[in-house]
């Protein structure tokens, strides 16, 4: 008997090495299923029944619920008082006493039933601990190797339990392939009905955080702080680092003695660029930085709008917008500021442009205020007796013109009318050309005997005269 438990104690061992699980969790598995075949058999379907094994000894015991009553009726569920008192002094009628009720054998049946209820805990056991252990690492850093890869996600293989790579969390410019090692980012875990479902991901920007904190040790020590990421998976990522040490350098902290420490974050993403800056408090130098490589003249903040007018040299333009705008996109991720490149000439341009219009309503107002200001002085009204063309009229004098002053006529000049021909210079007419005078063509005896068509191609001066020449 002694030999049998210990058999027992060693498989128990055993089975627990090789899930992977603790000797106690394998342990109370067993009791669980050892009370449901015993409750099968010996005990009524609706008692209570639990099993404990001595861990020592390997020694089962099993024990059955039962009520105090004074008179036993189902032996099965029931005992009498005086029993009761025996192994408990203080108690009553109507309490519930466990009772040791050990039966000599459980039979094939309940064997069975007790080996698929080990492996059913076994396996609950399992997944309760993968959960509770991954659980505690969102937000970190897994290696998984490329188990297989179907059309919508690939399947990584974390170790006890098997990670899902959806297709939404892949690079697009990655290539994978069965046998990989890959490091991702756990995003989630949770609880399914087919056990704990891990969502891993390649495209979080905190997977380049969390490669920096392998890489640099000041970012994990806190000398270096990461203030902000922004990221666009495979292409280009930016990064904004600040030292909280004097002395320290969070830029060459994060590249490394010749940028071995980059470069390492680099192959890990397969060739990503990225570029670190420096983070600063004041907005308009934090954006001058964001924008490197590109060289900056100025900066506008309008904190209103929550915009920054960026002007750069004109051979600086392209490389601060980048390929499809991507460096200016990486920019105003990173600062959080919606920002307008322009070049110099064209930042000129509108200044000057705004100073003309400037410069032209400040001297339209001063002619407005002194047509408000200047007082219209009304000259008194003649009357029709004390003016000088009533008088003659009335002496009947004829008036044929009044005379206007000279400074009339000057400051009006009479308008007169002009011809184009006045306006417009004279061409002088070509010469005519003298008429070409027709040389005269002697017609030959054989010129007549030709046919028409071919007569009708001579010209004499004077066909008469020749026809008649010929004739006589």
């Amino acid at each position: 008997m002694g030999k049998i438990k210990s058999d027992f104690m060693l498989a128990l061992t055993q089975l627990a090495a090789e899930k992977n699980l603790p000797r106690e969790v394998v342990l109370e598995a067993v009791e669980a299923a050892l009370a449901s075949a015993f409750k099968k058999n010996n005990f009524a379907a609706t008692q209570n029944v639990s099993v404990r094994i001595n861990a020592n000894s390997g020694e089962v015991t099993v024990f059955a619920e039962k009520t105090v009553v004074e008179k036993v009726t189902d032996p099965r569920r029931e005992l009498s008082l005086e029993e009761a008192k025996k192994i408990k002094k203080s108690i009553t009628l109507d309490e519930t006493i466990e009772v040791e009720a050990t039966p000599r054998d459980a039979g094939r049946i309940a064997a069975q039933t007790a080996k698929q209820v080990v492996l059913q805990r076994l396996r609950e056991a399992e997944r309760e601990l993968v959960f509770e252990q991954f659980s505690d690492r969102e937000s970190e850093i897994v290696t998984g190797v490329v188990q297989r890869i179907e059309p919508r996600q690939i399947i990584l293989d974390l170790g006890r339990t098997e990670g899902l790579l959806p297709n939404q969390e892949q690079v697009r410019t990655e290539h994978y392939r069965a046998g990989q090692r890959l490091k991702v980012y756990l995003v989630e875990v949770h609880r399914t009905s087919k056990g704990p479902q891990i969502v891993v991901s390649r495209t979080h920007r905190n997977l380049l955080r969390r490669l920096l904190e392998l890489e640099v040790p000041e970012i994990h020590s806190g000398t270096v702080e990461l203030k902000a990421i922004a990221r666009e998976p495979g292409h280009r990522s930016k990064i904004a680092v600040v030292a909280t040490q004097p002395g320290v350098d969070p830029v060459g902290s994060c590249v490394g003695l010749r940028g071995i420490r980059i470069q390492n974050i680099v192959n890990e993403l397969n060739g990503e660029k990225i570029d670190i800056v420096e983070w600063h408090a004041e907005p308009a130098t934090f954006i001058a930085h964001a924008l490197s490589p590109a060289q900056v003249t100025s900066v506008e903040i309008n904190e209103e709008e929550n915009t920054a007018t960026v002007v750069v040299p004109d051979h600086q333009l392209s490389l601060a917008i980048g390929k499809e705008g991507q460096n200016a996109r990486l920019a105003a991720k990173l600062t959080g500021w919606r920002i307008d490149i322009k070049s110099v000439s064209v930042a000129e341009a509108e200044r000057a442009a705004m100073e003309e219009l400037v410069a032209e309503a400040q001297v339209e107002e001063p002619e407005a205020e002194a047509l408000v200001e200047e007082p219209t002085v009304e000259e008194p009204l003649l009357a029709e007796s004390e003016s000088p063309v009533a008088e003659e009229a009335e002496e009947g004098a004829a008036v044929e013109e009044v005379a206007l002053p000279e400074a009339t006529l000057a400051a009006e000049p009479i308008p007169q009318l002009r011809f184009a021909e006045d306006i417009l210079p004279v061409r002088a007419t070509p010469p005519k050309k003298k008429a070409k005078k027709a040389k005269s063509k002697r017609v030959s005896a054989e010129d007549v005997d030709k046919p028409k068509k071919a007569r009708r191609s001579l010209k004499p001066v004077d066909e008469l005269e020749e026809y008649e020449e010929l004739l006589s």
